[in-house]
């Protein structure tokens, strides 16, 4: 049994040798797979924690960033906003030269007194020949004319400009036949004088509302990009710089480019050279339906007047509060796309294309190929990003809101201020001392010539246009929510992801994207702390 036994692994041996070789391989390429396997989880693992916290860093950085700048971040704001209104105050002279060429209030009264010339030129003969003194008895037409006249006069100031133009029209009208009467002179006087201050008053809002929505936005852009700048530093470089030192075209990203930014302001142009006059045609529309059938020597008590005012507001932006929400205001404010680049050319950013230098065929004379397609130049991408950004705020029912805020601001200073001191010598509620007791005054029973009121209105259409101080543009600085709505728009697109994530390529985020949903509550608990610690930045902004 033995004997056979040991034969049997005699004759089997080299088979018995060949089998624990195989498994002695077997189990050494084995412990060499699972080492290898081992060593790559560990370095994925080691990747996805050196990933997070690069992520995570990112988020510190941010934070910090924002932190460390909110001093500055409330003085760039408040620069931003009183840039604004300097702006403002420098556009506006524009957009009321034309305003005043338009509606030429001057030479209509210019008319009318060479109307009263003539008239007491006929009757200076028969008066000296019956009676050499007039009576004083009760006032006639002739003697309401006359003091309408002089109330024009002694209330109404006349630029130089504007009598220089008077004196030119009028002798241009002296050619033109037939000329008008006395009535339509005034009617037209009238009509004139009120649709040219209530088209400045709506240009001023305008105006203002344009140029916070352009400044806040640029301001906004220029901020973010310095954030994102500071961001995007290698955690070895310790230092924080406002300085763009990465090559990841952040400008670009983010629109701080000069020329853009001067493009995107030019297009205010449009307000200045033709949304006004849209405007103008609305509110003469308005107030001839609304003061047409008046007389100017008819008295009118300020409750009348108030109420007429408030009817002529009611046909231009609406006459219930959801007609003033979606009343739209975008084409007075900005150009349709296709004369976007006309507006570029005629406020000279663009230049004219060049002509060839052989003369064109006749056949070829007509083509408008340069005005009619946007050059790239013209319709870039961070401008196009602006401009869209700017249609949709204006579109915005904030937008009609705040608009309606400053229009019953201005036209509350106009009425309740000027008109009520100058016109019904009633003096505002502001010019009564606290510590005088205010007089018992039956405000409905004060009453005034319309002749009176069209005086004022000309002289507070110089004082909204050209005043200095403008009384108007305080009174739309008063207004509280238009800071608001300046740090809204300030404050918007400040994503924290945007701004971790600045300087991290697609691929890049791509790729971390599935590791970091791992730590997916972690991370947005990070995340919803810096979105409450910039709530708390533009808390303590706008507060």
């Amino acid at each position: 049994m033995i004997a056979s036994s040991r034969k049997w692994l005699n004759r089997n041996r080299n088979k018995f040798a060949v089998g624990a070789g195989v498994l002695g391989a077997g189990y050494v390429a084995g412990q060499y797979i699972l080492s290898k396997v081992a060593e790559t989880r560990q370095r994925m693992s080691e990747d996805r924690i050196a990933k997070e916290k690069s992520v995570r860093w990112r988020y510190s950085r941010a934070l910090k960033a924002a932190l460390l700048t909110i001093p500055s971040l409330r003085r760039r704001f408040q620069q931003n906003q009183e840039d604004c209104t300097i702006t403002v105050l420098a556009l506006l002279p524009t957009a009321t030269d034309n305003v005043l060429q338009a509606l030429p209030v001057e030479r209509i009264t210019h008319d009318l007194q060479q109307k009263k010339a003539e008239r007491l030129g006929k009757s200076g003969g028969l008066l000296d020949s019956t009676s050499p003194l007039p009576s004083s008895g009760p006032s006639s037409v002739a003697d309401d004319d006359a003091g309408s006249l002089t109330s024009f006069q002694s209330e109404g100031y006349v630029h130089a400009s504007q009598m220089a133009a008077s004196k030119s029209a009028a002798g241009e009208s002296e050619l033109q036949k037939p000329a008008k009467s006395r009535a339509q002179l005034w009617n037209e006087l009238k009509i004139t004088s009120i649709t040219r201050a209530f088209t400045l008053l709506y240009t001023l809002s305008l105006l203002t509302l344009l140029t916070r929505i352009q400044l806040n936005l640029l301001g906004r852009r220029n901020y973010l990009a310095s954030v994102v700048s500071m961001a995007s530093h290698s955690p070895q470089d310790p230092t924080i710089s406002l300085e763009n030192l990465d090559d990841d075209n952040i400008d670009q990203t983010y629109g701080n480019d000069f020329e853009t930014n001067r493009k995107f302001l030019t297009f205010s142009w449009w307000l200045l050279h033709r949304g006004w006059r849209d405007m103008m045609e609305k509110v003469e529309t308005a107030v001839k339906s609304t003061f047409g059938p008046l007389n100017p020597r008819e008295d009118i008590s300020l409750e009348k007047l108030s109420a007429l005012i408030l009817d002529v507001r009611r046909r231009i932006e609406g006459g219930t509060p959801e007609d003033r929400r979606s009343h739209k205001w975008l084409p007075y404010l900005l150009p349709p796309p296709d004369q976007e680049e006309m507006v570029l050319r005629e406020s000279g950013m663009l230049r004219s294309p060049p002509s060839p230098q052989s003369p064109p065929e006749p056949s070829q004379t007509p083509t408008p190929a340069p005005t009619t397609s946007p050059s790239p130049s013209s319709t870039s991408v961070p401008l196009r990003r602006l401009l869209d950004e700017t249609s949709d705020l204006i579109e915005s029912p904030a937008f009609n809101q705040i608009l309606t805020f400053l229009l019953d601001a201005t036209f509350s200073h106009l009425t309740d201020h000027q008109i009520r001191a100058d016109a019904y010598r009633i003096p505002a509620p502001s010019e009564i001392p606290r510590v005088q007791e205010v007089p018992d005054i039956d405000i409905s029973l004060a009453k005034a010539k319309l002749a009176s009121i069209l005086a004022v209105m000309t002289r507070q259409a110089h004082a909204i246009g050209n005043g200095v101080p403008n009384e108007y543009a305080q009174a739309i600085e008063a207004v509280k929510d238009l800071e608001s709505f300046a740090a809204v728009i300030y404050s918007s697109h400040f994503e924290f992801q945007a701004l971790a994530t600045g300087g991290v390529s697609a691929k890049e985020e791509a790729q971390t994207q599935e590791e970091v949903q791992i730590e997916e509550n972690e991370g947005k608990g990070m995340v919803d702390t810096a979105t409450n610690m910039f709530e708390s930045v533009w808390g303590k902004l706008t507060g």
